[in-house]
């Protein structure tokens, strides 16, 4: 697929998302009397304080709202996430138990891991994407590239010299610098780390020269003056680093990826109750106090609906693929 006709897609993906759908006051209300009958539990299946437990108690506080009903966030880490989602996977399918996940988990990791132990379709149904974040190319100040195409350069004229931080081999910031190579012909390594705590942490003291991360990660170090941003990968420029260039402004097209997070429900959930729960995420996220806590967080707020969603997810999956193969890469 070109990477244009992608972007259209996508584009066109998030248009139809985000017309009003045509509900019907029976199914509306079955729904709601559904999801008014119990409590909610939100599987996040990695550790609290990131990105995906944000997003999960931004959820729950939004259900509980609606619903007068307990929703509460279970954080159940472990096994690049396959703990917390084998356990969606196994729960009732009332739209009482949620799973919500990073696009890795949606787009990469069935490319990535053949022996996957669920089936992203096959064991679920795509409700929602919640929210979005930028990834950003960013730099030690110690390196003398105050520009992509300078970076470029450098690693060219120094082979092997610079390397850069990824939070672990087949994670999306890992496949975007790989797409980074492919595009610009740098000659940068790849190291992969732990999460992104560590990288970031030797990219600060300059034990590693450079890294992808997404903007909540490196948002508050770029602003400090501790690093450097050269690019954001994405489409647009980022309203938190409005300065900084995109890749394709920066001379380097082709590529336009972001990391963005999305709710699932276990298989065989009613479709109205799915349908009740998209436009409860929808009319949550468009909060005030939703859009504060992503703000804070260096993130955006990103709702792709129903059936939108889950196409977003298969082409998402299809743009991925050829690069976990291409370079070779298997999880580890």
């Amino acid at each position: 697929m070109q990477r244009s006709a992608f972007l259209k897609s996508c584009l066109a993906l998030a248009c139809a998302a985000a017309l009003p759908a045509a509900m019907s006051p029976a199914w509306a209300a079955g729904a709601t009397e559904q999801l008014s009958s119990g409590q909610f539990t939100i599987i996040a299946p990695f550790p609290a304080g990131g990105a995906v437990d944000i997003l999960s108690r931004i959820l729950a506080t939004g259900l509980t709202e609606e619903y007068k009903q307990a929703a509460i966030v279970d954080n159940r880490p472990g096994a690049n996430g396959n703990i917390g989602i084998d356990m969606v996977k196994r729960a009732k399918p009332d739209g009482h138990t949620l799973l919500v996940v990073p696009q890795g988990n949606l787009t990469i990791n069935p490319t990535l891991m053949p022996k996957l132990p669920y089936s992203v379709f096959g064991d679920f149904v795509p409700v929602a994407s919640m929210g979005r974040a930028a990834n950003v190319i960013a730099v030690n100040p110690q390196v003398p590239a105050k520009t992509i195409q300078e970076l470029v350069a450098l690693s060219k004229a120094k082979p092997d010299s610079i390397s850069y931080a990824s939070p672990g081999v087949g994670s999306s910031l890992h496949l975007a610098g790989e797409l980074f190579k492919d595009k610009s012909g740098a000659d940068i390594m790849h190291v992969a780390y732990k999460g992104s705590g560590q990288g970031l942490n030797d990219a600060l003291g300059g034990t590693i020269p450079m890294l992808i991360a997404n903007m909540p990660t490196v948002l508050p170090h770029v602003q400090s003056g501790k690093l450097r941003a050269l690019a954001v990968t994405d489409a647009t420029r980022s309203n938190f680093l409005p300065n900084v260039p995109t890749l394709a402004e920066a001379g380097i097209p082709g590529i336009a990826v972001s990391s963005w997070y999305g709710v699932l429900a276990p298989r065989n959930t009613p479709p109205e109750v799915v349908r009740q729960l998209a436009e409860d995420i929808d009319r949550i996220m468009k909060t005030q106090a939703a859009q504060s806590q992503l703000k804070a967080q260096g993130m955006t707020p990103w709702v792709v609906k129903g059936e939108a969603f889950g196409e977003l997810i298969r082409k998402e999956t299809a743009l991925w693929a050829p690069v976990v193969k291409s370079h070779h890469i298997v999880a580890q």
